[in-house]
């Protein structure tokens, strides 16, 4: 009884995800069809690929858009940004990423444990945030439920996933 709870669980937080990031698509071509979003400058200069670097961009402004005060003000100035999960009430630090990215924080603000979930299919670094950040805040158990462990060391630096059996 309890697997199958777990198995719609999962299900139910896969198509949740799906969600999030088609709706995260449909903002990120919103903004695109906006004109100035890049200067068309940008097209000369050497190694930028319009593409790539059009859609990175367009998909960090969409998730600073969605940022609250606080949590734009802290991505501005360390490249990461903290959430409280809506179940526990715990802190979450989501760093810049797709993947191995988010870090629950202890009581005194460290990182003790960390997770791994995305979307499937390839998004960019500010629509995944975008996505984790909305599921923490709104399904933080189904979340989890599908997300991966991983350790982290008294140094904030990865360690290794854990491995379930």
């Amino acid at each position: 009884m309890s697997r199958q709870l777990v198995r719609n669980a999962k299900e139910r937080f896969r198509l949740f995800l799906s969600e999030c990031g088609r709706r995260a698509r449909v903002l990120r071509d919103r903004l695109r069809r906006q004109p100035d979003r890049i200067g068309p400058s940008s097209q000369f200069v050497r190694g930028f690929h319009y593409g790539y670097w059009g859609r990175e961009a367009r998909g960090l402004e969409l998730l600073k858009e969605w940022l609250s005060p606080e949590q734009f003000a802290q991505y501005d100035a360390k490249s990461y940004f903290e959430v409280t999960g809506c179940h526990s009430g715990k802190r979450y630090r989501i760093s810049l990423g797709t993947s191995m990215n988010i870090y629950e924080l202890d009581g005194a603000g460290r990182p003790s444990v960390g997770w791994c979930f995305a979307p499937e299919g390839y998004l960019v670094a500010g629509d995944v945030m975008l996505v984790q950040k909305i599921a923490l805040e709104t399904d933080e158990r189904g979340a989890l439920a599908v997300a991966k462990k991983f350790f982290v060391s008294t140094t904030g630096r990865r360690i290794m996933p854990l491995q379930s059996h």
